[in-house]
């Protein structure tokens, strides 16, 4: 694909880090490399510390399902319609207990609304996470069915020990590749097989649960209507 047609396909990804260290977090260096893949292919990119926000916990009020919208005011808002309006996301988290960190989850948590609704369909992810052991796998494969789950499509993932010599330089340059990987798997449109049979499932499984609640979740009603 030559220069032009890169410009003239912009796309917006938007990286999402969890980790709590600042600028001492090594998942933010993982972050950031992806981040620059997808960069050199050819996207708008943006950063946010998830740590720096102020995000309430969800409290399973199902307000969000009968009118769209959360009874909590906070930054979660804002950062929602980023996550709605971008074409990529790149989630990173260490593994804090075999799990994402508490910041992470509670942004997930808040999504309730978009799983229901299959909010990220068309869109495409991946994730990248660093652990004190040899064990990153459990928050990316974490992160990634999470994606897939809301009807993303995931690209891969990357990860690291950085207790290990040369893990994380290994992990930089594959988190990198995985950037120019997620870059060129919305523009191309790609399909993933396996990935289609889950969202299929998961749109069914919501819209029999929607439609068993219509006269009370009258935002998802509606928005299954729209979509036929």
């Amino acid at each position: 694909m030559n220069q032009e047609e890169i410009e003239g396909m912009k796309l917006k990804i938007l990286g999402i880090n969890a980790s709590p260290r600042g600028s001492n977090s090594q998942t933010l260096r993982l972050v950031k490399r992806a981040l620059e893949g997808a960069e050199e292919s050819g996207a708008e990119t943006e950063l946010v510390d998830l740590c720096r926000l102020d995000i309430k916990y969800c409290n399973a009020c199902a307000v969000c399902f009968a009118k769209g919208r959360c009874i909590h005011e906070d930054d979660f808002v804002e950062l929602y319609q980023k996550i709605l309006n971008a074409d990529g996301l790149i989630l990173g988290s260490p593994n804090y207990f075999h799990t994402v960190t508490a910041q992470m989850k509670t942004m997930l948590d808040r999504m309730a609304d978009a799983v229901h609704c299959q909010l990220l369909t068309d869109k495409y992810g991946c994730s990248v996470a660093t652990a004190g052991s040899p064990s990153s796998n459990e928050v990316t494969d974490y992160l990634n069915k999470i994606l897939v789950g809301f009807g993303a499509n995931v690209v891969g993932q990357a990860g690291a020990s950085p207790s290990l010599p040369g893990m994380m330089e290994a992990a930089e340059k594959e988190a990198f590749s995985l950037g120019q990987d997620l870059a060129e798997a919305i523009r191309e449109k790609k399909v993933y097989p396996d990935q289609e049979a889950v969202h299929q499932e998961m749109r069914e499984r919501f819209k029999a649960l929607v439609e068993m609640n219509k006269d009370v979740w009258t935002h998802e009603y509606e928005h299954w209507k729209r979509m036929g």
